[in-house]
Formats: C-alpha cells, sequence, structure tokens
C-alpha cells in the first residue's frame, strides 16, 4: 500500500530529510510530515555569512532564520542539523550571479540554488542519511506518470507557484523529491501552522536575493566584479551617444525610469553590450521580441526531447517569473534550441529563464526550460522603425 508521499512502506518505516529554511512554509512541511508518522530529518543549509543578514527581512538561510528552524524541530521534536555549505553556494551561486550581471544578464540566483545547492548536494546529502525522499516547502507539486517517472505540476496557488524556479529539476531528482504544499494555499499553510502551533505562522515571506544583507544587489557585483561598475555611454538604437551611465549593472532590459537622460518620448532599456560598457536604448516597440535563443535546456517532458521537438513543438512559456505562460513553438536550431512565441513578448531579457508548460493556466505540467541567451525582433513598426535597420540594433544579444 503506498502512504501520503506515493512510496511503499508505512510513514514510521519512511525516513523523510526535511529542506528547512527557517520559513513558514518548510516549516509546516516539517510539522505535517512528523503528524502522518514519517521518520523526519530536518536540515538547515548555512549559506552566507549570516551576521549581517540576522535581522533584515528578506532573510533566509542565516542567521534568525536558523534560530527558527531549530526551534520548530525543538517543537514538534524531530532531529535538527544545520550544514555549513557557505563556499559551495559562494561558488556555484553568488559567484556566478555576479559574473552574469557583469556580462551584462540578468540571472535568477533561486534557480541556480536549487539546481547545485537544494536538489543536487543536499539531496546526495539526504540519501547518505538513509532518507527516502527529500521533502521541501516550494509551492509545487509532483505527480506519479503511468511509466513509475514523475511529472512536474504548477501548484494549486497560482500566486505562489514556484514552477518557474525549478524547471531545471532533472528526472532523476524528481523520483526523490516530495512537495507537500503544492495542493495547498498559502493561508492553509499559515493556518496549519499555527494549529501545530509554530512560531513562525505569521513570520514574513523571503524575498528573491536571500544573500545580500544591504537589499541592494550592486554592491555584492561592484566587490566582485568592480568592471561591471565602469561608466559608459547610453546610446540610442542609431548608435547615437545620448548620455552616460555609472555602469551597466544599474540596469536591466525593459527599465524605463533612472536612465538619467532626458526625451521627447518615454525610452527603455533594449539592450546591455557589456564588451563596450554601453546600455541602449529605445521606444517600447523595440522591446518586442519573437525569437528566443536558449542554452542549458533542461527537458521533462515525455520521451526524448529531439524526438518531442520534431519539426517543431507547441507548447507555452513563461520567460519570467511575474509573467504568464504565452503560446510559442519550441524548435531545433544547428546549435541548440529556439523558442518562437506566437504574439511576442517584451522585456526579454538574456539570464532569466524561458520555462515550458503543457498548457497557460491551472495545474499545468512543467515540461522544462532553457536559460535565455539572446532574442530577437522580426521586425520594428510604426516610430521604432524610422531610420533604424532592425537585425543588428533590435538584437538583444548581451555581452
Amino acid at each position: 500500500m503506498r502512504n501520503s508521499l506515493d512510496l511503499d512502506g508505512r510513514p514510521q518505516d519512511t525516513r523523510v530529510v526535511v529542506a528547512m529554511s527557517g520559513g513558514v512554509d518548510s516549516s509546516v512541511t516539517a510539522a505535517l510530515l512528523k503528524s502522518q508518522g514519517y521518520d523526519v530529518v530536518g536540515i538547515t543549509l548555512q549559506l552566507y555569512d549570516h551576521g549581517a543578514a540576522t535581522h533584515r527581512k528578506g532573510a533566509c538561510c542565516a542567521g534568525q532564520d536558523i534560530h527558527d528552524a531549530r526551534n520548530v524541530a525543538e517543537r514538534i521534536g524531530i532531529p535538527h542539523y544545520v550544514l555549513d555549505y557557505e563556499s559551495r553556494f559562494r561558488e556555484s551561486v553568488i559567484d556566478n550571479f555576479a559574473e552574469s550581471y557583469a556580462s551584462g544578464e540578468t540571472p535568477v540566483p533561486c534557480i541556480e540554488c536549487n539546481r547545485s545547492i537544494k536538489f543536487r548536494d543536499l539531496l546526495g546529502t539526504a540519501r547518505e542519511l538513509g532518507a527516502s525522499v527529500l521533502a521541501t516547502g516550494h509551492y509545487v507539486a509532483s505527480r506519479a506518470l503511468a511509466d513509475g517517472s514523475r511529472a512536474l505540476v504548477c501548484a494549486a496557488d497560482s500566486d505562489r507557484d514556484q514552477s518557474y524556479f525549478l524547471f531545471a529539476t532533472t528526472r532523476e531528482q524528481l523520483q526523490y523529491l516530495r512537495f507537500p504544499l503544492g495542493d495547498m494555499t498559502k493561508p492553509e499553510t499559515r493556518e496549519l501552522a499555527r494549529r501545530f502551533g509554530l512560531e513562525v505562522a505569521d513570520k514574513h515571506d523571503s524575498q528573491d536575493i536571500c544573500f545580500v544583507p544591504t537589499g541592494r544587489y550592486t554592491d555584492v557585483i561592484g566587490r566582485l566584479r568592480p568592471n561591471a561598475i565602469e561608466p559608459g555611454d547610453i546610446v540610442a538604437l542609431d548608435g547615437r551617444i545620448i548620455g552616460r551611465h555609472p555602469g551597466i549593472i544599474h540596469f536591466t532590459v525593459g527599465q524605463r525610469r533612472g536612465l538619467g537622460i532626458a526625451s521627447d518620448a518615454p525610452l527603455y532599456v533594449v539592450r546591455l553590450d557589456a564588451a563596450h560598457r554601453r546600455v541602449v536604448v529605445g521606444p517600447r516597440e523595440a522591446l518586442r521580441m519573437d525569437r528566443i535563443s536558449l542554452r542549458e535546456v533542461n527537458w521533462i517532458g515525455d520521451g526524448p526531447l529531439d524526438r518531442a521537438v520534431g519539426a517543431g513543438l507547441e507548447i507555452f512559456v513563461r520567460v519570467r517569473s511575474t509573467r504568464a505562460p504565452q503560446p510559442a513553438w519550441l524548435r531545433a536550431t544547428d546549435d541548440g534550441y529556439a523558442v518562437e512565441l506566437v504574439a511576442g513578448e517584451e522585456g526579454v531579457s538574456p539570464g532569466q529563464a524561458c520555462v515550458f508548460y503543457d498548457a497557460p493556466s491551472g495545474r499545468a505540467r512543467v515540461l522544462g526550460g532553457g536559460f535565455i541567451q539572446s532574442a530577437s525582433a522580426k521586425r520594428l513598426t510604426g516610430s521604432a522603425a524610422k531610420g533604424i535597420v532592425a537585425p543588428p540594433l533590435v538584437e538583444a544579444v548581451r555581452g
């Protein structure tokens, strides 16, 4: 008989390692599994120097959060361990984050943390401890398929769905991962925390860039990659210099405010040219891209990727965590894979993820995804097209 984690055996005979960040979600995950009779072991990862972040809202995996995770473990009666992963986190997440920004990209450190730290290193530790599964407090679901494999599915609470940040999860990892909160809403999670008597029931949620003590990521990048804060030119789409900037790390594709230049019409950041320290700006129409080239594509749909794509696979893609999935075609190219957006998308930024889904909403299945290498537009229209040679100037290839 299968238990609630879709495993053979009684809960009391099933060891589960829970990744406990000190927040309400992972705390409820541990308490819920303990209440169901599982042999639960809590592990908290110390990921960075937590001294400066101890009392800052939005910090996780440091300082106060480690203290909170320890208190929750004591409250529900499970063993709890804190593992020092600072060097791994610095190499895999912080250094890559700084390098990506310095090259003109807009990285998503949470994706790399899940891929390299939690679902690779921590998962390996869980196996060493004899655990049958690693459970986390992510708002996403795992479903068993007919062939014995598992699918990654969007959370019931669409406002909390974290599938975008988990696209790089592999098929092998999915077999070992469980997400008990995937069918719950955030209010339901907090209510469970109160019923379990957890002090973190009303604790604020962590922010994306958890390792920035001051809340200013440019401080971290400037310290690790000083060349990224060197000044340069702000140029129009036709190459004219129209201003100066204090460093490309202060800008992202799609940005309108804070450009520091006067213009008769609104201007947006269209491209960051890190090699020449240039910020390229243009009208809003110049932001709309139709084709996205991808790198590091991960496929967790049915069958091999090449066979699934064939001459073209109709999917839905999300190009930012805050955007809704849009219809697109996934196609094979000479050097990898590319996505053709049916209706186009504004502000597509290299370094962000392009995540594949089999439906535009609801409990859609995550089919995989890749990191955005570059984006291009078929053509410009209206005022954006006047006097502009589209191909070289609209290409949003950073660096």
